[in-house]
C-alpha cells in the first residue's frame, strides 16, 4: 500500500487545549508520512486556509480540536486516494462512549431520521461506502486532495459554519468526486449541556441561510421546514380552531415513535421521556437560526468578524503502534 503524505489540520482558539492530539499519537500510520498542524486564531475558515497553504502533505485532513481518530483511520482514508479521481474522503463522527446521558441524547437526535434528517449520516455509520455530498460529510472528519482544495480556492472565509458545504457543492458542480466511507469514523463528544446544543443547532440554521444567500442554486425547500414549524408553533398561542391542532398531534405522534426507536437503539428506556424535548429543540432551534440568517439580510445586520489572529505550530507525533 502506498502511504500519501497526510497533513492533519486542527483549528483552535488561542491557548485552547487540543484533545485531538491525544489520539493522533496512537494512529497506525508511518510517522515520516504524517504531520499535525495546530492553527490558532479566532476565524476557523481563515485558520484552515492558511494552514493548508503551509502544509507539506498531498492530503489535507481536517479535524476539530476534540476529534479523536481511531488507530486505523488514516490507512482507511489513504486507501481511497489510490483512485486519482477522488477529490475528498470523509466519514461520520460517533458520539464518544464516555458521554453522559444527555450528551448521548444529543447524538441520538442528530443521527435520527426525524431529527437529523438528511444529515444523520454525519453522526452514525449509515449504509455502504458511496459517493458523498455535503449532507453526509462533516468538517470535523473530512479530507481533501491538497491540489483540489487549493485549486478550488479553499474555504469561503465569509462563511462559518457551512464553509465545507459551500466548497463541496462548488467542487461537485465541477465534477469532483467525494466519498462517504462509514468505516472512516472517529469519536467526538457531543455538546456539554443543553444551552450549547441549542446554540449548535441555531448556528447550523443560520449557516445554512448564509450559504443560501451566497449560493441560492443550492437552496432546498426542506431547509425551510423547521422555520415553518416554528412559525406554526407560535400560531398555537393565538389560533383556537380545532383543525389547527392536527399537525401538532401528528408531530407529537412522530416524536413518540422516533423517541421509542432512539431508546431501543440506546438500550435505555429513559430516552422515551427525553427525546421528544430534544427533537423539538433541534427543530425549533434550527428554524430560529434559519430565520435569523434571513432577517440579517433585510435589517442590514451582519455577523461580527473577530480580529484576525493566526499562528501555526507543527506538532511532532512520535508514538507509532
Amino acid at each position: 500500500m502506498d502511504f500519501p503524505f497526510i497533513s492533519v489540520i486542527i483549528p483552535v482558539k488561542p491557548g485552547g487545549y487540543v484533545r485531538a492530539l491525544e489520539a493522533l499519537g496512537n494512529v497506525d500510520y508511518p510517522r515520516d508520512r504524517l504531520e499535525a498542524l495546530v492553527a490558532e486564531g479566532r476565524q476557523p475558515s481563515v485558520q484552515r486556509n492558511r494552514a493548508a497553504k503551509e502544509a507539506k502533505g498531498e492530503i489535507l485532513y481536517f479535524l476539530d480540536d476534540d476529534s479523536l481518530a481511531p488507530p486505523g483511520l488514516f490507512k482507511t482514508v489513504a486507501a481511497r486516494y489510490a483512485d486519482p479521481g477522488v477529490a475528498g474522503v470523509g466519514g461520520p463522527i460517533i458520539t464518544h462512549p464516555s458521554d453522559n446521558f444527555l450528551r448521548r441524547g444529543f447524538g441520538l437526535a442528530l443521527s435520527s431520521p426525524f431529527g437529523g434528517s438528511t444529515i444523520r449520516a454525519r453522526y452514525k455509520r449509515l449504509g455502504a461506502e458511496r459517493r458523498g455530498t455535503e449532507n453526509e460529510l462533516i468538517l470535523a472528519n473530512l479530507s481533501f486532495r491538497k491540489s483540489v482544495f487549493l485549486g478550488g480556492g479553499g474555504f469561503n472565509e465569509n462563511l462559518y459554519p457551512n464553509e465545507e458545504n459551500e466548497l463541496m457543492n462548488r467542487l461537485c458542480s465541477e465534477g469532483k468526486t467525494f466519498l462517504y466511507v462509514p468505516d472512516a469514523w472517529l469519536y467526538r463528544s457531543q455538546r456539554p449541556n443543553f444551552r450549547a446544543y441549542l446554540k449548535q443547532v441555531f448556528t447550523y440554521g443560520r449557516g445554512r441561510m448564509d450559504q443560501n444567500y451566497q449560493h441560492p442554486e443550492g437552496f432546498k425547500a426542506l431547509h425551510m421546514a423547521p422555520s415553518l414549524f416554528l412559525i406554526y408553533c407560535l400560531g398555537l398561542l393565538a389560533v383556537r380552531q380545532p383543525f389547527y391542532f392536527i399537525p401538532a398531534l401528528l408531530y407529537i405522534l412522530l416524536c413518540l415513535i422516533f423517541s421509542l426507536a432512539a431508546a431501543i437503539e440506546a438500550k435505555n428506556p429513559l430516552y422515551v421521556l427525553v427525546m421528544p424535548f430534544l427533537f423539538a429543540s433541534l427543530h425549533i432551534g434550527y428554524g430560529a437560526g434559519f430565520i435569523w440568517g434571513a432577517a440579517k439580510k433585510f435589517v442590514g445586520k451582519k455577523g461580527s468578524r473577530p480580529d484576525v489572529m493566526y499562528s501555526l505550530r507543527r506538532v511532532e507525533l512520535k508514538k507509532e503502534i
